[in-house]
């Protein structure tokens, strides 16, 4: 055979594979579309709410000062908080804010040798002390994971509970954040969510001026993305927070 001969041979069989390729790329790129939720684009609820935290100058040591006192309601109650949690041995739990990292280290006795906490956060600064805490403390049950303003940055079914603390109100992008937090739980998973009390003409004015709704509105937001209200729990040292426990459900 002749190498004209041969090559136009190969040209129907070339046009052929090329084909198939395009075909398949469409048949690849129907299955990956992303879904409404996905294609979804996400509009900040209160644009710069964490600009405190995540300035390169951010003073751990202030933050401290203000996170850890008995004059701050969760602080106060942290154990009555942590015993109502009714963490399990072996339980895979993630500190979503966990800030100064006082919980985190709770939880992580609670958990035992056989589970893992992850301490989630949005601030470089904190995301620096608490791999520092943690490797002082020497917890080996413990991991420090670094967010972004929609994610978490968990893996699938990678957590039995999620605790959230004083931080709901700063997801700038909630929806984003509870899917992420939805795909991370384990089925049946939990949420627990502690906020403080927004009321017209009850509330501090500082909380009216930083927390940018109520209890309903945010019970609202994420039963929305697959969770149910189990209930709400009552804390002695609670004047101006509450407690939300939520399971996870198919969306």
């Amino acid at each position: 055979m002749t190498r004209f001969a041969a090559t136009l041979l190969l040209i129907p069989l070339v046009s052929t594979i090329a084909w198939a390729q395009q075909e398949s790329a469409k048949s690849e790129t129907r299955i990956t579309s992303p879904t409404p939720e996905q294609s979804e684009i996400p509009t900040s609820v209160k644009p710069g709410i964490n600009s405190n935290f995540i300035d390169p100058e951010l003073n751990v040591d202030d933050w401290i000062a203000r996170f850890e006192v008995e004059s701050r309601e969760v602080y106060q109650s942290r154990r009555e908080i942590l015993k109502a949690l009714a963490i399990q041995p072996g339980s895979r739990v993630a500190d979503i804010g966990a800030g100064t990292g006082f919980f985190t280290i709770l939880m992580s006795k609670a958990v035992g040798n056989k589970g893992w906490i992850y301490a989630v956060e949005i601030s470089p600064k904190f995301t620096q002390h608490l791999t520092a805490l943690f490797a002082e403390r020497n917890l080996k049950n413990t991991t420090t994971v670094f967010c972004n303003d929609r994610s978490v940055c968990l893996p699938p079914n990678s957590i039995d509970l999620a605790f959230i603390c004083d931080v709901y109100h700063h997801f700038e992008f909630p929806k984003q954040t509870m899917l992420s937090i939805h795909d991370a739980l384990a089925d049946g998973g939990r949420v627990v969510l502690i906020d403080f009390e927004r009321i017209p003409g009850i509330s501090r004015e500082w909380t009216l001026g930083h927390v940018r709704a109520g209890k309903k509105v945010f019970i609202d937001e994420v039963q929305e993305v697959g969770f149910e209200l189990i209930g709400e729990r009552k804390i002695a040292g609670f004047k101006e927070n509450y407690f939300l426990e939520f399971r996870k459900t198919n969306r």
